[in-house]
């Protein structure tokens, strides 16, 4: 015997989902809508990878505004088929925008960003720390 997964009312189900989604901003991270980020620190750097399998460097946008990485990707496609009587035409498009706030302490200058085998890789160099100035001053 197999069992089988019934929901009674699968239109209030999508609708409420629908709801939470668009009006409420909550987002199911394993849904597929924004990329899974993995970040690593090493000693001299951060590593932030980014799954976006089947997309093309060109997608791609990072931009950086006072230590707010943001990186964004959209993506077209339009596939046509003839045949006899009927003609089909499908479009399909996708978005997403995620954005971090980095530390101070990375080297913005420094920002390296590639894209292989469908990841996103980008390398957030830190600083080298500075002597710090501190004293103390006596009263004289």
């Amino acid at each position: 015997m197999n069992l089988v997964k019934f929901n009674q009312y699968p239109t209030f189900t999508d609708l409420l989902e629908n709801i939470e989604r668009n009006f409420l901003g909550r987002v199911d991270e394993n849904s597929g809508d924004i990329p899974a980020v993995n970040i690593k620190e090493e000693n001299d750097k951060f590593v932030l990878e980014m799954a976006a399998p089947g997309m093309k460097k060109e997608d791609f946008k990072i931009n950086l505004d006072n230590y707010q990485l943001t990186i964004s990707a959209e993506t077209k496609d339009e596939k046509k088929e003839k045949e006899d009587n009927y003609t089909r035409r499908e479009f399909v498009y996708s978005s997403f925008s995620r954005s971090f706030t980095l530390p101070k302490t990375i080297d913005i200058e420094k920002i390296k960003a590639d894209y292989k085998n469908g990841v996103l890789n980008i390398v957030l160099p830190k600083k080298e720390e500075e002597a710090k100035l501190t004293k103390q001053i006596k009263i004289s």
